[in-house]
């Protein structure tokens, strides 16, 4: 059965309020939910989980969302040097989790232009293909940000739907074609980062043992550029350490 709430007579104070004095800056948020994709919202919703809340107002942010045991969520798409701030102040008020979602496959749908698109032109299965190494792209300008006490940052791998429209507003890259919208297809597993010494599972060399980019790519399987992507990152965080150089390559050991 449901129950009417009365209003309450609102007292209205007679104190003016000083001159000068500042306005409480309301709660800020990086990503409105205007503009937030599909897959975005579809991971806040499912990491939030049941119990949980979505767009939590923290200090002079709004997180992505906060679960019942009282843990944030930010949905991140892109670099973390944006999160930095955000990330210091949800850590002083509790753990903080950011999930990173890496496209393993994309399929790409063109249509024509209609409310909000109209009849599909075209589809077609994008070539490129995320993998574990693209977290070294989120953290090359925030390689400090993983060493922040209580944060969590979870790599999660996923197949997209990108739906595309031919209306001749999007980027020259594309030809004109405008993105609509990233949907998730399908959920994979996910790679959970909790400490700096969770990031030896991108070393593969053992303590003390010396290498370069040059060997440290061959052995992974990555390029050179990505190698010396991943080195930076891992150098600022100290879990592997500069000891010199041979010709002009530096020398590296995992710490």
């Amino acid at each position: 059965m449901s129950t009417l709430k009365k209003k309450l007579p609102v007292s209205k104070s007679k104190t003016k309020p000083k001159a000068g004095a500042k306005k409480p800056k309301p709660p800020v948020s990086k990503i409105g939910t205007m503009k937030e994709s599909s897959l975005h919202r579809k991971l806040k919703f499912s990491y939030a989980g049941r119990g949980g809340q979505t767009e939590v107002a923290a200090g002079e942010y709004i997180a992505d969302g906060r679960r019942k045991d009282g843990e944030y969520i930010e949905i991140q798409t892109g670099s973390f040097a944006p999160l930095a701030g955000k990330v210091k102040e949800l850590a002083a008020a509790g753990s903080v989790r950011i999930i990173h979602p890496i496209g393993v496959s994309k399929v790409i749908e063109v249509y024509e232009p209609g409310n909000p698109y109209g009849a599909m032109l075209y589809r077609r299965k994008s070539p490129l293909k995320g993998t574990q190494w693209n977290i070294f792209d989120a953290l090359l300008h925030a390689p400090l940000l993983p060493l922040t006490p209580g944060l969590k940052i979870e790599i999660v791998f996923v197949d997209i739907l990108e739906k595309r429209i031919k209306d001749g507003k999007g980027s020259w890259r594309r030809k004109g074609v405008s993105l609509h919208d990233k949907e998730l297809a399908t959920l994979h597993e996910s790679i959970l980062l909790e400490k700096p010494a969770d990031y030896l599972r991108f070393v593969p060399f053992k303590k003390k043992e010396e290498f370069t980019s040059a060997s440290f790519a061959k052995s992974t399987g990555i390029s050179t550029d990505t190698a010396r992507k991943v080195l930076y990152v891992l150098t600022k965080m100290k879990v592997v350490k500069r000891m010199g150089k041979t010709g002009n390559s530096w020398v590296y050991v995992r710490m």
